[in-house]
């Protein structure tokens, strides 16, 4: 198992793209850090299976603001084509929680999440 700093950045470098298309309120661009199959659980709405249902879900999240969203990367790990990381997210003092994450290599070498797990503080 790998918890080199590399795939950690690697992921901090994805969840801080994801921050930037939600503060900008494009819930399709949110979408695309998601694996075309991937699956979203979260205590904020019904589970989302697939980038479109993800981005349908984030359509609805964005209208709320997110000029304040965070997410940190606490831990992470990688095995072949397989990683997992957990995060640390909040928006303003309102919302805050962690997420669980498991992550697919893709042909090009990049990382995209394949399940991701929210859950509040």
């Amino acid at each position: 198992m790998d918890g080199s700093p590399d795939f950690k950045e690697a992921c901090q470098k994805l969840f801080d793209q994801y921050v930037d298309c939600y503060r900008r309120a494009v819930a399709a661009a949110c979408s695309l850090v998601f694996a075309p199959d991937a699956e979203l659980f979260s205590p904020y709405g019904a589970p989302a299976i697939g980038r479109s249902a993800i981005a349908e879900t984030h359509s609805e999240w964005v209208l709320e603001g997110g000029e304040n969203k965070q997410i940190r990367v606490l831990s992470a790990g990688c095995d072949g084509n397989l990683g997992w990381c957990v995060a640390r997210f909040s928006e303003g003092t309102d919302e805050s929680g962690s997420s669980v994450n498991v992550l697919a290599r893709q042909a090009d070498g990049s990382w995209l999440i394949k399940l991701c797990s929210l859950n509040e503080s």
